[in-house]
């Protein structure tokens, strides 16, 4: 194993083959990250062409009933 350590500019596939090896943490974890933009793109359209429709969207309030509100009787509730 050489001490020498490829630079990337120079031979980027030899750097590429080195940090593999010498720092697959490294190596594997830029590779991850260089596919998030590209699965980003490319997994919407697919999902919606295998049948897989979006989600609703949750509602961010609550309905409010047309009408007056009943009022509650039969809870010892003599506070009016």
């Amino acid at each position: 194993m050489s001490g020498i350590t490829p630079r990337f500019w120079a031979q980027p596939l030899n750097y590429m083959r080195w940090s593999a090896r010498e720092r697959p943490a490294y190596f594997w974890s830029v590779i991850i990250a260089g596919l998030g933009p590209v699965i980003l793109f490319t997994v919407p359209p697919i999902r919606h062409r295998l049948g897989d429709p979006d989600a609703p969207q949750i509602p961010l309030t609550y309905p409010i009933p047309a009408g007056p509100r009943k009022q509650l009787t039969g809870y010892d509730d003599d506070t009016e």
